[in-house]
């Protein structure tokens, strides 16, 4: 779930409502407060809202919830006169693209950490880890248009983000933070995309890394923004982004792009804000919430949650979804909306009238064991998908990649499960590790104090069996081999297994000499150790981590 970081004074400025009152209304829009500091809170939301991943975003939704301004927001767009012409090159790379121009832009400190963490959770959820769509965004000032789309031969060379030195693009890729971590979005391609002013020196190479030369500080006041990526989730990407920096005060521009195709040539001009309708039923609001609502009611509510409404005939609402609302996508969203509008807290509770009386699963008593065991040791419980991909499990571990079925084959001794229509490349397989996914949530965590220690219970797959394992990382300056040691005996302890033996593992994820199998009656059953120092830089990690991850279970 995205964490989103509110400064208390920037929220109050966008909004003009106190923080007490902000923080009493606020999880009613269905977000969790994390935690609050003295500068700031941490507020979680679910990821199908990505137009909430900003403070800017979640003033204007918090002015609609709190009837300050209700109702479907419009932005107004003028012509900036920029062109970007996309060359032919660059269309089997990366051939879906927008841009946009946001001027007058006051820019603060906030301001800037508010655009870049947007920027990277937009790259996160809708861009896939940047590989379906990611963001570039630039000091106008310090380029030239009109600009070029094309596909380079990767000796081409400028200074990155964040670097003093000029590097090629394969250099980029092998030397840079951002290039190790998305190189692999790249792989196979004999030449990469880039964009250039007319001057021919280059402002963005997507989906890596920004010029140094483009960067937004607190001086920058007019913002040329690009959206690169595999499908049309780009258009979405750059609304959200303009809509959040034009509630800041800034004035939205459109760009012209022309595309390889007549002698004219193909052209259009972006951002496009199009309203979406859609026609809802008050009878199908009552039988879906058991809230007696009128069509007037059902309007009201609507407004609440940013949307545009008005009766089309008795009983029947016309519901007008704003662009930069990503997740509407059924007459049920609008429903849900509905209900937030209205307010759970208004909601009356019903008894069920049948009443039963449960007991524990002896999975969950196990699990309820192992919690206990590791909370005690000091480490924090999290929770991680199934879903995952190979390249998590297996090229970022250092680990063979195990075959993998969409169904029971007796050609494998061991393999993996895949899913038969995944929706992203994120989540192709059904874990076969725990740990990748606790390294995954380290690396979403880098800003935060040291030590960390994270542990999670949960299933993993293999030949189609469920299996449950515990597995826990530690990373600090100091961690080492005799730290993670002491915690796997006290864990093997806990659970009745002290007679399990401990011997000399292969595993690639993990450091030569420095890791371990544990055996139970001469059955594999887990390992740990420290982790190669491959893995963490894989992970975009800076400190040792090591961890262990063992079968909680016999058989």
């Amino acid at each position: 779930m995205p964490v989103i970081k509110l400064f208390y004074e920037d929220l109050e400025a966008l909004t003009g409502v106190s923080i007490e009152k902000i923080k009493e209304r606020l999880p009613l829009m269905c977000a969790d407060v994390e935690r609050t500091e003295a500068e700031y809170m941490d507020v979680e939301f679910f990821p199908n809202r990505p137009d909430l991943f900003s403070v800017e975003g979640v003033s204007r939704a918090l002015k609609q919830f709190l009837d300050i301004e209700p109702g479907l927001v419009t932005y107004e767009v003028a012509k900036s006169g920029i062109e970007m012409v996309v060359e032919p090159s660059v269309l089997e790379v990366r051939p879906y693209l927008v841009c946009g121009v946001v001027r007058n832009v006051q820019f603060d400190s906030m301001a800037i950490e508010s655009l870049m963490l947007l920027q990277e959770h937009l790259h996160r959820g809708i861009g896939r880890n940047r590989e379906k769509v990611s963001v570039g965004v630039h000091d106008l000032a310090g380029v030239k248009p009109p600009f070029r789309y094309l596909a380079v031969d990767p000796s081409f060379s400028f200074v990155p983000l964040d670097f003093e030195e000029e590097m090629s693009m394969a250099e980029i890729l092998e030397r840079h933070p951002k290039g190790i971590g998305f190189r692999y979005i790249l792989e196979g391609k004999a030449k990469y995309p880039l964009i250039l002013d007319c001057g021919g020196k280059a402002l963005s190479f997507p989906p890596i890394i920004n010029a140094e030369r483009t960067r937004v500080t607190e001086s920058t006041t007019d913002i040329f923004i690009e959206v690169t990526g595999l499908n049309d989730n780009v258009s979405r990407a750059l609304n959200i982004i303009a809509c959040a920096l034009a509630d800041r005060g800034g004035q939205i521009q459109s760009v012209m792009l022309r595309f390889p195709g007549d002698k004219s040539g193909e052209q259009k001009e972006t951002p496009r804000f199009e309203i979406k309708t859609k026609e809802i039923s008050v009878k199908e609001v009552t039988s879906l919430t058991g809230i007696d609502l009128s069509v007037e009611d059902c309007k009201k509510c609507c407004e609440r949650m940013g949307l545009g409404a008005k009766v089309k005939t008795e009983g029947m609402l016309e519901v007008n979804i704003p662009a930069y609302r990503y997740d509407i996508l059924h007459t049920w969203d609008i429903i849900e909306d509905i209900a937030i509008g209205y307010g759970y807290d208004r909601i009356k509770p019903v008894i069920p009238g049948t009443m039963v009386i449960g007991e524990a699963h002896p999975i969950e008593e196990r699990n309820r064991t192992v919690r206990e065991i590791m909370t005690g040791l000091g480490y924090f419980e999290v929770l991680t998908f199934t879903l995952t991909s190979e390249r998590k499990q297996f090229e970022l571990m250092q680990r063979e990649r195990l075959k993998v079925a969409k169904r029971f084959d007796q050609t494998f001794s061991k393999f993996a499960v895949k899913v038969a229509s995944p929706i992203s490349s994120e989540h192709t397989m059904l874990r076969c590790s725990i740990m990748p996914n606790l390294l995954e949530i380290l690396s979403f965590n880098k800003h935060r104090d040291l030590p960390q220690r994270i542990f999670e219970v949960g299933p993993v797959v293999l030949n189609l069996k469920e299996e449950y394992r515990l597995a826990g990382i530690s990373t600090h300056a100091t961690a080492n081999f005799a730290e993670v040691k002491s915690v796997v005996d006290t864990v093997l302890n806990e659970l009745g297994w002290a007679d399990a033996e401990v011997v000399v593992s292969e595993d690639r994820a993990f450091l030569e000499g420095r890791r371990a199998d544990i055996l139970l009656e001469n059955k594999f059953i887990g390992v740990f150790g420290e982790l190669h120092p491959e893995v963490i830089l894989n992970f975009g990690l800076s400190y040792p981590v090591v961890g262990f991850e063992i079968s909680i279970f016999k058989d």
